[in-house]
């Protein structure tokens, strides 16, 4: 099996076309990069290109990039349902799927018979090591974590995670994608739930929950002191009405199966939240309430 090289990287394929996967996708057509976004339902897809429309647009009008930049970007990219087919062309792979690892170890084994030798198979997961992926592939030496962070479009780190059979070229390849497509790697050398950034995360919004579920202080005024206090762009309420609630319910599911331990659980309010779906801005609501536009309005 070939090594993975920067140099021959020339189609990606990203897979899933939610808020994650559909920004990928565009950072990497902005950089040049001809790009498959594939999803498996037709809906999602055509959700995705107008969320992405809309979002560049504003770009454009702001006047953050021009119109032809734009526009090319868009015809670098190819939307599809079909997985094997963009598979078989591509030199590098980034799976954005949803959260669950059986999903996810699926996806790998289609990747793995129909990707060419040389490319690289990344998870964009924040909680599911590659290590419980790679063995559902025949080459765990190409296969990764590459996580992004929300919004993709906007946020600069990526980290970079190495399974204990990730090879010094996958590695490689993967953090100097990261940065010819804008970003700056972030190499993690040893597998922990959460990795860095979201380990540090994970502690603020543990402890934010705890104050607001012991009736300490409102959300809001949590959120508020972790703006005007500790200097952060958002509290970690509205952070997690901008990622996600259902991503927080499932990240503190993995941590709880691989640790074991009962205060890694989600928070009642998390549950509780998650099974009304109030998911966040995704919904209309989370912890505060949105319009259509994604814009809070209390």
């Amino acid at each position: 099996m070939a090594e993975p090289n920067i140099e021959n990287v020339r189609r990606i394929l990203v897979v899933g076309s939610g808020a994650m996967g559909s920004q990928i996708g565009m950072v990497c057509a902005l950089a040049g990069y001809e790009v498959t976004l594939q999803d498996i339902e037709e809906e999602m897809l055509g959700r995705a290109r107008e969320e992405l429309e809309r979002r560049m647009g504003r770009n454009v009008e702001k006047g953050r990039m021009g119109r032809e930049e734009v526009e090319a970007a868009f015809g670098r990219m190819t939307f599809t349902t079909d997985l094997e087919g963009p598979a078989s062309e591509a030199d590098f792979v980034i799976e954005a799927v949803v959260e669950r690892l059986d999903v996810k170890r699926e996806v790998f084994r289609r990747l793995d018979r129909a990707a060419p030798g040389h490319a690289v198979l990344a998870t964009n997961s924040s909680t599911i090591v590659s290590s419980r992926i790679a063995d559902a592939t025949g080459r765990p030496e190409l296969v990764c974590n590459m996580h992004f962070f929300n919004p993709a479009l906007v946020m600069r780190c990526v980290e970079v995670v190495r399974n204990p059979k990730t090879s010094d070229a996958t590695v490689k390849t993967t953090a100097e994608l990261a940065r010819r497509v804008g970003k700056e790697p972030v190499v993690i050398n040893k597998e922990v739930p959460g990795f860095v950034a979201n380990r540090i995360l994970h502690a603020i919004r543990s402890e934010a929950l705890w104050l607001y579920e012991n009736g300490v202080a409102s959300f809001e005024d949590i959120d508020a002191a972790c703006r005007t206090a500790l200097g952060h762009p958002m509290g970690p309420f509205e952070l997690m009405d901008l990622t996600g609630i259902d991503v927080a319910y499932h990240a503190a599911n993995s941590r709880y199966e691989e640790s074991g331990d009962p205060k890694d659980r989600p928070a009642k309010s998390i549950v509780e939240k998650y099974e009304r779906g109030e998911l966040g801005r995704k919904s209309g609501r989370g912890w505060y309430t949105y319009d259509e536009e994604g814009r809070r309005v209390e």
